[in-house]
């Protein structure tokens, strides 16, 4: 366990322990921060070692100990109990922390926050691009140095799809992200936002479809956006007005053609699915993963094993939620009235599937759901330790948020500490296998080779 009273928490010279600036200043502060890396970045930084106290490389059953990284051109150059100094390379010292990979999360909502779930249409794209590049200075603070976004809430614009460019091209400070740009739904599902508006009020959504000729349709659109995975309603919601989570809006054809057709383009599915049978259609339709999956049952989970098909279970949004469903001082954060009588409904079927997937060998890949709940003081790191309260294994959480999650989203080079991986890894005082909660205290954070931050500095 942790006091953090006396923590300092800083992204390139940024508090975020005293974050209270409105999005907007948030934003300005992380475009003139990453204007600065940008600078830096057009010439090749010097070499790096690393030396650190004790290093988990993503993969082993047990942390390796004392070890030394070199990192050169954005990747790992050498590791191993001595490496290479260079003589223009900077020594970071880490003793008492842990090295491990950068986290990574593969299911946030970074143009969300739970205050405006009622409220998207009153916000414009410029607005929420400003959310956006809130929480991912967050992320990347809190050692996540991938994660991808799983639903866009421009729901006639691709503003996620302009994060990632963001980020990439150096406008904007935050982890390597992926997009899966809208949640594919029909009208009346979990993505359809005009059960919001009066009757008479019904704007057109770029993600809305129904039968398989729209659904074609919408999944191609998607793609020649720039989509890097594709992403549909497969059941109802909690925190959607007009439907629940057990239904199954798609039928076995429409969700076989939605995944055929993203197939023929190269790209993979996650459904959101909660209740059983829109699990099952979804893995018999050929998904690569479920997103949240909650009330899965035990046959599901097994045919899921069966098919070598990912779980991300977002526990900390939902068992969490199920876990409170009775408990009146849980829910004074303004969530309607609806959420919470819908998990009061299932709360027994989500604990009892948490339960079942720990002991299952269903492949597990992390993920917060953030932006249903707050970025601000609210570490995604909670996820480690929600799954451990569930049953899973220290050992299998961390490997959910790192190689298990690379693997599920096909970043090779990611995930992993090894020779050739791009130095993408965090350090954190203690051993996150001895004790889960160390993965909220990271206070090292190093992405492509570049460290955004370093706190305490301990470094020559």
């Amino acid at each position: 366990m942790y006091d953090n009273t006396h923590e300092e928490n800083t992204l390139l010279g940024i508090d975020t322990k005293k974050r209270v600036l409105p999005a907007v200043m948030a934003g300005l502060l992380a475009l003139n921060a990453a204007s600065a890396l940008a600078a830096e970045s057009r010439t090749a930084p010097p070499p790096l070692v690393i030396v650190a106290g004790n290093v988990w490389d993503g993969l082993a059953d047990k942390a390796l100990g004392p070890m030394e990284i070199l990192v050169r051109d954005g990747k790992i150059a050498a590791m191993g109990k001595t490496v290479e100094h260079p003589a223009d390379a900077k020594v970071v010292e880490l003793p008492d922390h842990t090295v491990t990979p950068g986290f990574i999360d593969t299911h946030v909502h970074i143009t969300l926050r739970p205050q405006y779930e009622d409220a998207l249409w009153n916000l414009s794209p410029a607005y929420k691009a400003l959310l956006g590049v809130e929480a991912l200075g967050i992320l990347l603070n809190n050692g996540f140095t991938t994660v991808r976004d799983v639903c866009d809430t421009d729901m006639h614009g691709y503003t996620t799809m302009d994060l990632k460019r963001g980020v990439e091209q150096g406008l904007i400070v935050g982890p390597r992200l992926l997009v899966a740009p809208h949640l594919i739904s029909t009208r009346g599902g979990h993505a359809d936002g005009t059960p919001l508006l009066s009757a008479d009020n019904l704007p057109w959504q770029n993600n809305l479809a129904d039968g398989v000729d729209a659904i074609r349709q919408v999944v191609r659109q998607e793609a020649s956006r720039g989509a890097d995975w594709i992403k549909f309603g497969g059941t109802g919601g909690f925190s959607s007005p007009a439907d629940d989570p057990a239904q199954v809006p798609y039928s076995q054809e429409e969700m076989n053609v939605l995944v055929s057709t993203a197939r023929d383009l190269g790209l993979s599915v996650s459904p959101h699915a909660y209740g059983d049978e829109g699990i099952r259609r979804a893995v018999q339709a050929g998904v690569r993963a479920i997103e949240h999956g909650n009330m899965a049952s035990v046959d599901t989970l097994k045919l899921m094993e069966q098919k070598g098909i990912y779980l991300v279970p977002t526990q900390m949004a939902v068992v969490r939620n199920a876990r409170n469903a009775d408990n009146d001082a849980f829910w004074t954060e303004g969530k309607p009235a609806y959420v919470r009588a819908k998990y009061r409904k299932y709360s027994r079927d989500i604990m009892e599937s948490a339960k079942n997937l720990a002991q299952s060998k269903v492949k597990i890949a992390f993920g917060t759901d953030l932006g249903t709940n707050p970025f601000v003081n609210n570490n995604g790191a909670q996820e480690f330790s929600e799954l451990v309260t569930n049953g899973v294994t220290p050992l299998r959480a961390l490997k959910a948020g790192t190689s298990v999650a690379a693997e599920m989203l096909h970043q090779q080079n990611l995930g992993v500490l090894a020779v050739g991986k791009a130095a993408d890894l965090v350090a954190m005082p203690g051993d996150p296998l001895r004790d889960i909660q160390a993965t909220e205290h990271v206070d090292f954070v190093m992405k492509g080779g570049v460290i955004y931050k370093s706190n305490p500095p301990h470094s020559n």
